[in-house]
């Protein structure tokens, strides 16, 4: 028989999680051996050594010393635990003061920060791709964002979606850039690559594809990409 599908976890909910009083917070019982930021602490460790994947609930108990049934009283399951790993190194994306006025650039500073951050916690693309609530620390940030983005007239739904759509763009595009440095390892990978694509526009069927390849070659390092896909992305942006 085939096995059945693993159900879908409920989705967490943000109220109770951040609004919440936490576990065994009342003041009453027996003092709990952890605290739920030790807790995300440990899983972030674990994700950045080893992957989104490694992160469960017995491996982020053995980190801790701890039982695997205590820790469903600080995170009742892995996606809960995601959420807070998320918000807890998001405290780290500290934008200036103020912004300067200047939106496009400011907006811009916005994007290098999130992609060196992603870069730094190369789980986040990966944990970024399900919808995932704003806790305390992206609230910060996205305070930031939205007022950067005041001099565009935009209203503030529109600033959100232009929010969303900047940290997708910088999400997408860490995730691929990962993607190619661990392709880095196999040379042979890529001169086949090179050979299959200088065939295919030499055959005819594509004119297109045969003009993009013989026009001069532009630099390839991720930070010369990054630079040209934003300045495309934000200079180009309607605030009509």
């Amino acid at each position: 028989m085939p096995r059945a599908d693993k159900p879908t976890p409920p989705p967490v909910d943000p109220e109770q999680l951040w609004l919440g009083t936490g576990a065994n917070r009342s003041g009453r019982g027996r003092k709990p051996a952890f605290t739920r930021e030790a807790i995300t602490a440990a899983a972030v460790s674990l994700a950045d050594a080893e992957g989104l994947e490694a992160v469960t609930m017995r491996r982020v108990a053995a980190e801790v010393g701890a039982g695997v049934m205590s820790l469903y009283s600080y995170a009742p399951d892995k996606e809960t635990l995601v959420e807070l790993m998320v918000d807890h190194v998001t405290a780290e994306l500290v934008p200036p003061p103020a912004p300067t006025g200047a939106w496009r650039a400011d907006l811009k500073a916005v994007a290098r920060l999130q992609r060196a951050h992603m870069l730094r916690h190369r789980w986040l693309p990966a944990a970024l791709t399900s919808r995932r609530s704003l806790g305390p620390n992206a609230l910060a940030f996205l305070e930031h964002v939205l007022a950067a983005l005041r001099p565009t007239g935009l209203d503030g739904g529109a600033r959100l979606e232009v929010f969303s759509q900047l940290t997708g763009f910088v999400s997408t595009y860490v995730a691929s850039e990962v993607t190619r440095m661990n392709a880095a390892d196999d040379p042979a990978r890529a001169a086949a690559e090179i050979r299959y694509l200088t065939a295919v526009a030499s055959d005819g069927a594509h004119p297109e594809l045969a003009e993009a390849l013989a026009a001069p070659a532009r630099s390839l390092s991720p930070d010369a990409m990054f630079v040209r896909f934003l300045d495309r992305l934000v200079d180009g942006l309607d605030t009509h």
